[in-house]
């Protein structure tokens, strides 16, 4: 199925969706290189009043992962501030006009206040690795969801993109193989085998 199709499948789910709160609260959920971010970009322009939030924004500093001995683990659960996260969505679901933090990927760290949802918005579509993870803390997100999508993509296919997107950011091509295998699919693996069920799942290979 091409990008545009399953975006019009999801939006045609969602708008069916009743929300718990003030919005619909959607998670968007897929392995580094899944093709999440631009999928939740695509479904949210098929929906009226609708905004994607990027979980992405609850990384941690670089200074504290060095500290806590975990720079090289970046990306995985225990990098990024899931208490935060898990705040955020309750405002969302809450609250009219709500701030959020994104994440600057040319600079490696989040910026706080960056990030508007307004009170117009009726749908948010939050997109990260971890959304449906069934891990402590995590898995309190699950009760907050409206609905969930879970993009299935083969780790072979999850791989080669990783290595080509390595490879744009400069990356060497034994740097850009060491980062995937022994950081990036480890987290893959975590948001697949390690989730819990999805309200839809889509393969996005």
């Amino acid at each position: 199925m091409q990008p545009e199709d399953t975006a019009t499948a999801i939006a045609m789910r969602l708008g069916t969706v009743t929300p718990q709160g003030k919005r619909r609260m959607i998670a968007l959920v897929g392995p580094p290189a899944s093709g999440k971010s631009t999928l939740a970009e695509m479904v949210a322009s098929n929906l009226p009043d609708a905004c994607v939030v990027p979980m992405d924004g609850f990384h941690l500093d670089d200074r504290l992962l060095k500290a806590r001995g975990l720079l090289d683990r970046k990306g995985a659960p225990d990098t990024f501030d899931v208490s935060g996260l898990i705040h955020l969505i309750t405002r969302l679901k809450n609250e009219d006009e709500v701030i959020f933090p994104v994440f600057d990927r040319h600079n490696e760290h989040s910026i706080a206040g960056a990030g508007i949802v307004g009170a117009e918005t009726r749908t948010v579509i939050v997109e990260g690795n971890y959304l449906l993870l069934d891990a402590p803390g995590w898995r309190a997100l699950s009760d907050l969801w409206d609905f969930s999508v879970l993009l299935d993509v083969p780790l072979a296919t999850l791989r080669k993109r990783l290595l080509a997107r390595w490879a744009d950011h400069g990356y060497s091509e034994e740097d850009a193989a060491h980062k995937t295998d022994t950081n990036d699919l480890p987290n893959a693996r975590a948001v697949t085998e390690r989730a819990l069920k999805a309200d839809m799942v889509i393969d996005n290979a």
